[in-house]
């Protein structure tokens, strides 16, 4: 096998995720890696991914070509909606037996039509699951991989290091642990948003927070509610794209999937709040900011 201290890397997408993983193995493994992300291909966001990986030490290409077509390993860092399509447009550039970790958030179903893809390129795909945010832990935040090639990529992942466990089982079972497990994560979010904010427009939040923090001793909904939305202001078009990809699993799954797919919505219309407006992570701020926002 390949040592990891000779192994060209890339990164397809140069959000968060590809930061934190970047950033956390530092200096001497940047020199290795190099990314594409599609901003690269607009003037208006060009300069935002140069920046982003000159501060990281990695090389930023501006053609997918040019990132993937000599990488050992491949990380697929997109949106989950991007997850397929990133896939299928690498496949003239793959190189053959190239390690395709596909880190994003898709229903199983996706996964394996993303799978399908990279075979064509005589590439090795492998289901990669993130089971927590990426920060503080950067690279050493959980992950689950599963499929045909998880034992041979296994073993090279720790050595970057990353924190890796495998799911024995198909392209498709560590995505499955994840995908169910943000049914009831971003449902709670939405939840907790949408209780929030209607706790705020009729003028009753002195009275419901501190009644749910004495049922519920264990959730701290005021602390949530200033957490959740924060993360969904930033990163509500992500996160929406990731609610749409559990919905699907359940569909696939022949199951009801009305509260993912309300879940995915109220994502949606947060983040495009946030890219719209400037509204601060403050809960006695934003609650009102956001309720002259969305209130007709």
């Amino acid at each position: 096998m390949i040592e990891v201290e000779d192994i060209k890397i890339a990164f397809v997408g140069m959000g968060e995720a590809a930061s934190a993983f970047c950033g956390g193995w530092g200096a001497s493994r940047a020199a290795q890696i190099k990314a594409y992300d599609i901003k690269t291909e607009y003037v208006e966001t060009r300069d935002e991914i140069a920046n982003r990986c000159s501060s990281l030490g990695v090389t930023c290409e501006t053609t997918l070509a040019g990132a993937i077509c000599d990488a050992d390993l491949v990380f697929s860092t997109v949106t989950a909606d991007q997850a397929v399509a990133a896939a299928e447009q690498a496949l003239p550039f793959l190189k053959e037996g190239a390690y395709w970790c596909d880190l994003n958030s898709c229903a199983p179903s996706s996964k394996q039509i993303a799978e399908q893809h990279i075979e064509r390129a005589m590439g090795r795909y492998v289901d990669v699951a993130v089971m927590a945010p990426v920060h503080p832990k950067q690279n050493l935040v959980p992950v689950l991989v599963s499929g045909k090639w998880s034992s041979g990529i296994a073993p090279l992942l720790e050595a970057l290091p990353m924190s890796v466990r495998i799911v024995e089982g198909p392209v498709g079972r560590a995505s499955s642990i994840k995908m169910v497990r943000s049914i009831f994560v971003k449902g709670m979010e939405a939840l907790t948003a949408e209780c929030t904010l209607a706790a705020a427009a009729a003028g009753v939040s002195d009275e419901v927070l501190p009644s749910l923090k004495n049922g519920h001793p264990c959730v701290d909904v005021e602390a949530h509610a200033i957490y959740n939305f924060e993360r969904s202001l930033t990163h509500g078009g992500r996160r929406s794209a990731e609610m749409v990809e559990v919905a699907k699993m359940l569909d696939d799954l022949n199951l009801p999937n009305s509260m993912s797919d309300g879940s995915a919505k109220w994502q949606k219309v947060l983040g495009e709040v946030g890219q719209r407006h400037d509204v601060r992570s403050d809960l006695e701020d934003i609650t009102p900011k956001l309720l002259s926002i969305l209130r007709p």
